[in-house]
């Protein structure tokens, strides 16, 4: 048994600690000095107390109400369920798999080669900058040091991937350039396009990927001196992501200390500009009334929870935030079925630090936000080669459709 539901049956079996309001359930707290009352809605699955605002998780409280509300449901006869399972195309998943790192080599340098060169007027020839996206994002791909990836991109260069082999130092300089930092944001909405047929409910989320910096401050805990405190910093990628394929139609990245509502506006917009979105799903860090009403504008409905603080409007609009919360009152079994779908983003984020790191390399903000990026672009090229497997689609960057069929085959 769960630590959290042990405490939660010791706070039921205590008695007069539970008391049920008309929208909520309200739980005194165990600690004698304490005589606060957590608020509890066991069907949004939220509590006011620090232990579940802070660490998101089912807390004590939430398990004395949820075993009260069990104790106190006449009982039935009992209906066996059937555990749900998923197949796997394992032919697709074993033939993308086994030939991953040349489809990869392949999708993107017929992706890069799209990459408009800037006009320069002055100074000595720059290197070509497709060749120094496909560089960087291949570096990432091979999670090899810039030195030992030398050979790799001597490699490219004789299958005709770029026009020649960059010394290590430029691969490095590049990814710490601000011209680089659009051209990727592009190549990742590039790469999602592939799949527009197959998605159209969306989910956002942000996740920390950690630095080689530290970061140094003050805190007072438990009535102590003030204590300094170091820890590692790390830096936030916000993604979009489509729920079907994990495949991610828009990215930013911020430094750590940044919100996450104020990234959706431009998620959203990019993601619109491409997709036909039917469902948005989001947590409750994106909750707001001008998030709400963006994403019905772009004509999709928003899955957004509200925070146990939200009371029903006294006076009705006919407004974005007020049909979502009538929604969410009236049929909320049906609508946190639809924003549960918000776990597919976090299954993508795992996809990505699984096979390309949870840290970055590089020393500079730029270059670490570059680095993030270049993660994200890789993750899309690998969804789009097991997709082409998998469905048959013709990824629209390929050079001609001899390229496309050569991966099929």
């Amino acid at each position: 048994m769960d630590a959290r539901m042990q405490r939660g049956l010791q706070i039921v079996e205590s008695g007069s600690r539970i008391t049920e309001g008309v929208q909520a359930w309200f739980v005194r707290s165990q600690t004698p000095q304490n005589f606060r009352r957590y608020r509890v809605n066991p069907f949004a699955d939220t509590c006011s107390c620090p232990d579940h605002q802070e660490l998101n998780i089912r807390c004590k409280h939430l398990w004395a109400v949820l075993i009260t509300m069990e104790q106190e449901t006449p009982h039935g006869p009992v209906e066996q369920t059937t555990r749900i399972t998923y197949s796997q195309e394992w032919s697709s998943y074993n033939a993308a798999a086994v030939s991953e790192k040349d489809d990869f080599m392949r999708l993107l340098g017929d992706l890069c080669r799209g990459v408009e060169e800037p006009e320069q007027k002055r100074g000595r020839p720059r290197l070509p900058l497709s060749d120094m996206a496909f560089a960087t994002a291949y570096k990432v791909f091979s999670r090899f040091s810039s030195r030992r990836f030398s050979t790799d991109l001597r490699g490219a260069e004789e299958s005709g991937l770029i026009s020649k082999a960059p010394h290590f130092n430029s691969v490095s300089n590049y990814m710490s350039s601000e011209r680089l930092t659009p051209v990727l944001k592009d190549l990742i909405s590039t790469a999602s396009l592939p799949l527009r047929a197959v998605e159209s409910d969306f989910a956002v989320d942000s996740s920390g990927f950690s630095t080689s910096r530290f970061a140094r401050w003050f805190e007072r805990k438990h009535g102590a001196e003030r204590v300094e405190v170091t820890r590692r910093e790390w830096i936030k990628a916000h993604l979009m992501v489509g729920v079907q394929s994990n495949i991610v139609t828009a990215a930013e990245v911020s430094k750590w200390q940044d919100a996450d509502s104020a990234h959706f506006p431009d998620l959203l917009t990019a993601t619109a500009g491409n997709f036909e979105m039917r469902e948005v799903s989001a947590d409750k860090a994106y909750l707001g009334k001008r998030n709400v009403a963006l994403v019905e504008q772009a004509g999709a409905t928003p899955f957004i929870p509200f925070r146990s603080n939200i009371r029903p409007v006294s006076n009705p609009t006919d407004s974005a935030w007020d049909r979502m919360y009538h929604q969410f009152a009236l049929n909320r079994d049906e609508w946190l079925a639809h924003y549960h779908k918000r776990s597919n983003v976090e299954t993508t984020f795992a996809m990505i630090k699984a096979k390309f790191g949870d840290a970055v390399l590089s020393k500079s903000e730029v270059g670490m936000m570059n680095e993030v990026l270049a993660k994200v672009l890789c993750h899309n090229i690998v969804v789009v080669g097991q997709a082409i497997r998998e469905f048959g689609i013709d990824p629209g960057f390929c050079a001609g459709p001899a390229a496309a069929q050569n991966l099929t085959a």
